[in-house]
Parts: C-alpha cells; structure tokens; sequence
C-alpha cells in the first residue's frame, strides 16, 4: 500500500472519530436539554406522563441530530487537526511534501459522505419519527386534533368538536384562498360511530362556520333530506387550513418532490417545502465547508499556541453561521428573496470564507 493511501485512510479514520465523539457528546445535552423542556410544557397535562414524554424526546432526537450535524463536524474536525497537529503528525507530512490541501482531501470526501447518507437514508427514517412526534405534540401538549391530508384522491380535513364529536371533511377540490370546497362529504362521529353524513355540490369557509349548498343530508334511521343551503359549524380557519400541512420536517428526501409539485397544482404554496428540500441537497457541501473553517482555525493556530483562539473562532464561527441560516430562511420563508438563494447562501458563504482564509494562510 502506498504511503498516500495509508495517510489518508488515517485521516479520514481521525475525522471519523472526532466528528462521532463530538455529536455523542452533543446529542446526549441536546436531548435532555429538549426533555426536560418537554417536562416543563406537560406539567399541567394529565395524559403528559414521564414516560411519554421520554418517548416524544427520543422520536424528536434524529430530526435534531440533523441540525446538528454541521456543528459536530465543525468542532470535529478542529479536535482532529488540533490532535494531529499536536503530535505533530501533520508537521511530518507537511515535511514529506504533502500539501494542505492533500491532507484535506480526506475529511472533505468523508464529510461529503456523511452528507449522502443523511439525505437518502438517515432522513426518510427521521421523517417518519418526527411525524409520529408532531401528532403525540398535538394531541398531548397542545390538545388539539385538527389535520389535514392532501393526496391526488382529494382533500382530507379532520377537525374535533366542543361537544366531543369529530367530523370528517373530504372535497375533490379546494379554491379561491383555501375557503371554498367543491364536491363535499362530510362525516361525523361521536366516538367510531357514524351519526350523520352531508353531501354537497360546494361549502364555503366564513367565520365559525360551513355554509354548505345543493346536497343532502342523512342520519341514521331517517331517510336522506334534501336541501339548498345548510351551515355546519366549525373551528376551521383559512390560516388554520394551510398551517394544518405536515411539515416538510415530516417528510422524506423521496417524498418532497411529488409532495410540493401536488400542493402547487392544488393551489397552496409550497415554499417552505421547497426550502427544506434545497436545504437537504446542500448538505454534503455545508458540512464539506465545515472541514474547510475548521481548518483555518486549527492547522496553524497550535503551532502557535492559539488554543484558546481556535477554540473562540470556532464558537463564533458556529454563532454567525446559524443566525445566518436562521435569518436567511426566514428572509425565503417570507419570499423576500429567491428559495435557491436562502436555502444555498449559507452553504457558499462557508465555502467561500473557508477557501479564501485557506489560500490566504496557505498559499498567501
């Protein structure tokens, strides 16, 4: 084997390593820090047992691994260049002929790596943990029931009512700002039993209420009754329609795309579906570019002796990072600026400062 071969498969075993070692570390806090909250929010709710609570904890924790991940990488790869610096390993190799960015190849294909398989395989398992988690949220800590199911067969709205009854809402189609269904069917129940049906041409959303016309009606034991216009109260909002879409959180790498192409040509918008899933495809380069800052505070700084210094510019580099990418969001969320730009800015803007500091370092 040669020796490039065998120095690389070490470095990227180090990178390995550290980055493991760093987001143990930070998902055990994040996780009892998240759990102990959850306490907190379900100390006035009967059905909020410790039990329960730990489970929502654990099905949250691999949506919350993935925001974290860059940050472990980040503070992962200045643990194993500070290492390796420090044994002076890297000084060896440095003497040998190699350059920084050799040494750097294997971290960044590994972080790349690491970015593949959160997207393809770890994120279609978090999704379907994260959904479970936002309905035990709804239904424990929030005590609401309402949802929403949107689907090629039609629209799916399920609401709970103050007398304990729950109605069923199915509607080929939905128009003009979320507040008109046509071809309606409406179901009620107290408890699993089926107490009455409505079946209608068109029902219009105005405030508390359903105004339903041209159908029938039917309860049991009592022939279908006819009717022109009928009001069927409710505690639907045109917000509340379009807020009660799973979030994007919720599913899949796999699934978004035909998700967002079926919201669109239903008439809702899907731009943070779009954010999320262009924040998903940046990930291998986001975390590549946390191999490249990290370099730029640990290469040179233990020669040094900037221990102290590697360590703030990396918390601060983490700090400006993440309310760059919150403030960024927000900015696409609001359509105030395009969805590539706010879901890849914060990405280019890592890379960019990391190349430059490199070259500058380096090269300069």
């Amino acid at each position: 084997m040669s020796p490039w071969k065998t120095l690389f498969r070490y470095i990227l075993a180090q990178f390995f390593l550290w980055c493991s070692g760093v987001f143990v570390a930070m998902s055990v806090i994040v996780f009892l820090l998240d759990y102990i909250e959850l306490i907190r929010r379900g100390g006035a709710r009967p059905d909020a047992t410790l039990l329960v609570l730990l489970e929502m904890s654990l099905l949250k924790q691999p949506e919350m691994a993935q925001q974290i991940l860059p940050f472990a990488i980040l503070f992962g790869t200045m643990m194993a260049f500070w290492r390796m610096t420090r044994m002076n390993e890297l000084v060896v190799a440095r003497a040998a002929g190699v350059s920084v960015w050799q040494f750097l190849t294997p971290p960044l294909a590994g972080a790349a790596f690491i970015g593949v398989i959160v997207i393809t395989l770890f994120n279609p398992v978090a999704s379907v943990m994260q959904a479970r988690y936002e309905a035990l949220e709804s239904r424990i800590l929030r005590g609401t029931g309402d949802q929403l199911s949107l689907s090629r067969q039609g629209l799916w709205l399920r609401q709970g009512e103050n007398n304990g009854d729950n109605s069923v809402v199915h509607a080929e189609r939905l128009e003009s700002k979320h507040t008109t269904l046509g071809d309606v069917m409406m179901l009620s129940f107290n408890g699993m039993q089926l107490i009455g049906r409505i079946d209608a041409k068109q029902a219009v959303l105005r405030s508390g209420k359903w105004q339903v016309t041209d159908g029938s009606r039917w309860v049991p034991g009592k022939p279908p009754e006819l009717f022109q216009h009928l009001e069927v109260p409710t505690n639907l909002t045109p917000t509340k329609i379009q807020e009660s879409f799973s979030s994007p959180e919720t599913m899949s790498f796999w699934e978004l795309p035909g998700f967002i192409q079926l919201l669109e040509s239903s008439g809702f918008s899907a731009q943070r579906h779009r954010l999320y899933f262009n924040r998903l495809l940046s990930l291998p380069f986001l975390f590549s570019a946390m191999v490249l800052i990290a370099a730029t505070f640990s290469l040179r700084m233990q020669r040094r002796g900037g221990t102290g210094l590697m360590i703030a510019g990396g918390l601060s580099s983490g700090f400006v990072l993440y309310l760059l990418s919150n403030v960024i969001f927000a900015l696409g969320l609001a359509s105030t600026i395009p969805v590539s730009l706010a879901a890849w800015t914060p990405t280019g803007v890592s890379w960019a400062l990391g190349a430059s500091m490199l070259l500058h370092l380096e090269d300069g």
